[in-house]
């Protein structure tokens, strides 16, 4: 199946009951770690475990596959010439998202009961929304990126996606000694929400309209103008971080066309665009973290429009609007989850995005938790 690049189990000595899949990003000893590129095939196995799979099989989880990706997980449709494209389990005409597409996929479909993705610039919770199931982004360097590509970033994540938060929540416990969900767990289940109305397609506000006023939650209307500029801004840090760790791969006809012209215009990202960007994420950071002293997180939807479809894709239809609510707190190191809401006269779901303060995992867990409650009532 294309949401996988190899099915397998690796069991643990004392299994849980649960499985996840991997993106292959993420080192497994003895494999390859191709990142759903041709340019990789023949890399040497890894000669050890990635830091996220020794504490998985130390927790129970049996790994049963790795996942398949946008190549070289820089892109957002999940569409891969090399390895195929994985197939949205909500509708099979449009995009997967990326480039954690085959994470979402295959846990969208059932193959397991969770997955491990990666998160640059939107990479977990955009093809989380794409695909109907959850995905979050941890606090920058809360979880390890021991043995995950690539070996630099000042951006990347990894973070879990699963149908349902119970499982999500196990994930992050075993990836994280200290994460605790009882200590922001409260009582009467009430908590202070930020809400962000940017301009997005009008079924997506009204769905995330909807699972607000659901959620009988306390909101309060706020503004943060610097997206855009710390959009852009993260655009330039992920070309220049990514052009750092694949740039050599260029001009040996082992890319597929979109990408190679791609890093070829990372390659050019200068220093002066670099240092403007980091202003701009101080400043963005800064203005985050002011909103969040005043409520316990900020929501807003996680793309402010639909899957485009594959046919739109390949017919060279920009996706970069995708990633337009995203790619902002990546650049700011806040967790920020995506959490299917449904959508007015649509089959399909759409996604909330929940943010919370530095190192607050467990509370953007625990409202969505409250969420996920209200939305099945």
């Amino acid at each position: 199946m294309n949401e996988l690049l190899a099915t397998f189990s690796i069991a643990p000595d004392q299994p849980n009951g649960l499985t996840i899949v991997l993106k292959d990003t993420i080192d497994i000893e003895g494999m390859r770690t191709v990142a759903g590129s041709r340019a990789l095939a023949e890399i040497a196995p890894a000669t050890r475990n990635a830091d996220v799979v020794t504490r998985l099989l130390a927790n129970g989880w049996t790994i049963t596959g790795k996942a398949n990706m946008h190549e070289l997980a820089f892109g957002m449709t999940g569409i891969n010439a090399y390895t195929g494209t994985a197939t949205n389990p909500q509708d099979p005409t449009r995009v997967p998202g990326g480039s954690s597409s085959g994470s979402a996929a295959a846990v969208g479909a059932g193959l397991a009961d969770a997955s491990l993705g990666t998160d640059t610039g939107g990479s977990v919770r955009g093809p989380a929304a794409c695909c109907g199931v959850i995905g979050l982004k941890p606090t920058f360097g809360r979880v390890s990126r021991v043995g995950v590509a690539p070996d630099y970033t000042t951006l990347d994540c990894v973070g879990p996606f699963a149908r349902d938060m119970d499982v999500l929540d196990r994930v992050m416990q075993a990836l994280v000694d200290d994460f605790d969900l009882d200590s922001v767990t409260r009582a009467d289940g009430r908590y202070r929400l930020a809400v962000l109305q940017p301009t997005c397609d009008p079924v997506i506000a009204a769905g995330v309209a909807a699972a607000i006023a659901a959620s009988g939650l306390d909101s309060t209307v706020v503004e943060l103008p610097d997206m855009q500029a710390a959009f852009d801004a993260g655009l330039t840090i992920i070309n220049a971080e990514t052009a750092q760790a694949f740039g050599h791969l260029t001009d040996r006809g082992v890319l597929q066309p979109d990408l190679e012209a791609r890093l070829a215009n990372a390659k050019r990202t200068t220093e002066e665009a670099i240092a403007r960007a980091e202003a701009v994420r101080s400043r963005f950071t800064q203005a985050v973290d002011a909103i969040l002293e005043q409520a316990d997180v900020l929501v807003m939807p996680t793309m402010p429009e639909l899957p485009i479809t594959i046919e739109q894709a390949l017919a060279g239809v920009s996706v970069i609007n995708v990633s337009a609510l995203i790619r902002p707190f990546n650049l700011s190191g806040h967790p920020a989850l995506s959490l299917p809401v449904p959508l007015p006269g649509l089959t399909i779901k759409g996604g909330l995005q929940i943010i919370g303060r530095h190192g607050a995992d467990e509370m953007v867990c625990a409202v969505a938790r409250v969420f996920e409650t209200a939305l099945k009532a």
